[in-house]
């Protein structure tokens, strides 16, 4: 393999790592801010915005929020630092399952209106978690 060749063959590899961060970075803010939002907004503020949280325990609502920004946590910390940087994938696939109960919940209360949003942040979560299980996997320390 020639000099010329070798930076071709990286690129994909730093181009997909750089998305991967944005996407991350993205993902944290997106859940730290709705997580927190959830943790911390009294029900019935929440209720005209989110009617669900009306159909279920507050305990529930605010473990969301917490699941939301323990994965926001999770999405970058563990790679930022280097220690046990295996845990930002499983955050991932992790905040991935809530946007598909999550989904579950709106298509039950019949508001298909904001599938999209769990739909592309479920799908944004997978590819976080594929990329840093998979394709370019953060080393420890």
């Amino acid at each position: 393999m020639s000099a010329a060749t070798a930076p071709a063959s990286s690129a994909p590899s730093t181009n997909l790592n750089r998305a991967l961060w944005a996407v991350q970075g993205l993902l944290a803010v997106a859940f730290t801010g709705a997580g927190l939002t959830k943790l911390t907004t009294p029900i019935a503020e929440l209720a005209p915005k989110m009617g669900w949280v009306l159909d279920m325990p507050e305990i529930a609502v605010r473990l969301i929020g917490g699941s939301e920004v323990a994965g926001a946590v999770g999405l970058l910390a563990p790679s930022l630092l280097r220690i046990a940087p295996k845990l930002t994938p499983l955050a991932a696939a992790l905040l991935a399952v809530v946007m598909v109960l999550g989904a579950g919940v709106h298509l039950q209360r019949g508001e298909a209106g904001i599938l999209p949003v769990n739909l592309v942040l479920g799908g944004l979560s997978l590819f976080v978690a594929w990329g840093r299980a998979k394709a370019v996997p953060i080393a420890a320390k």
